[in-house]
């Protein structure tokens, strides 16, 4: 049961719902590794008016990381802030939108799977 944000004014309630949120994107795919086969996760949640509301991007490769369920690189939103995970360690990271996040999260992601740190 969701609950809903309530205003008062004057004598009259005023019950606010949340905007809808979708999932829009959900998409997994295996890639080949120098260190086995690893596995690139996107989740993208938009509001009505197509707004990125929430993110998940991951690259998985347990030969690479044995720690965070194999995940050696990651952003999202997930906690109401948004964060880079790498190797285990978590921190802050500037978002300033969905589509610059993509593509250095890519980039890192080459670069890890040609053996480069």
């Amino acid at each position: 049961m969701a609950l809903h944000a309530i205003s008062v004014i004057g004598c009259l309630q005023v019950r606010r719902r949340p905007a809808k949120v979708a999932k829009v994107v959900d998409e997994t795919t295996f890639v080949r590794c120098l260190t086995g086969t690893g596995i690139i996760r996107e989740e993208v949640w938009q509001d009505q008016s197509g707004k990125v509301t929430k993110y998940n991007l991951a690259f998985i490769n347990h030969f690479l990381c044995p720690q965070d369920n194999g995940r050696v690189l990651g952003y999202d939103n997930a906690h109401g802030t948004h964060e880079r995970h790498f190797m285990g360690a978590v921190e802050p990271h500037l978002f300033t939108n969905y589509k610059s996040i993509v593509s250095k999260f890519l980039d890192e992601v080459g670069d890890l799977r040609k053996g480069k740190p």
